[in-house]
């Protein structure tokens, strides 16, 4: 049996295929509209965070400025941010998603429901409780991600 096909039988790679499977939704969403994971994550942290500085996007994006540069410009050609002086100081530029931008990836939450209800479906609404207990209790001892 190819190693591909074999279902996973460890606790953890079956947290991997979930996770694997939640992640493909996501991505194949963002790719619907013809975006990139990364821009849809800008897109998505400029809906929730108007007008931050291309530093904190580049923090809170795992990458460096330069990156960032390149991403907001063929974001910005295509129309889907601006980048504005709020500031009084030209260097600095605040970026903002524009009508069309925060257009775009609307709904990407409800997608994401929609997606935990697939993965979530073979399960009643008991297991489904007893589930989430467990993976509080697993949760609640480990370090909390940070952005």
């Amino acid at each position: 049996m190819d190693e591909l096909n074999e279902m996973p039988t460890g606790t953890l790679h079956l947290f991997r295929w979930i996770g694997w499977a939640l992640t493909k939704s996501g991505e194949d969403w963002i790719r619907e509209r013809n975006l990139s994971q990364a821009q849809g994550f800008v897109l998505g942290y400029l809906v929730q965070n108007p007008g931050a500085i291309q530093r904190d996007i580049a923090k809170v994006s795992r990458t460096t400025p330069a990156s960032v540069s390149s991403l907001l410009q063929g974001l910005e050609t295509r129309e889907l941010i601006e980048r504005r002086s709020d500031t009084g100081n030209e260097r600095i530029k605040n970026v903002y998603a524009t009508a069309a931008g925060a257009s775009l990836i609307d709904g990407f939450e409800d997608a994401m429901n929609a997606a935990e209800e697939e993965i979530l479906a073979p399960l009643d609404e008991s297991e489904r409780t007893t589930l989430h207990t467990l993976l509080s209790k697993i949760t609640a001892q480990l370090p909390r991600p940070t952005r």
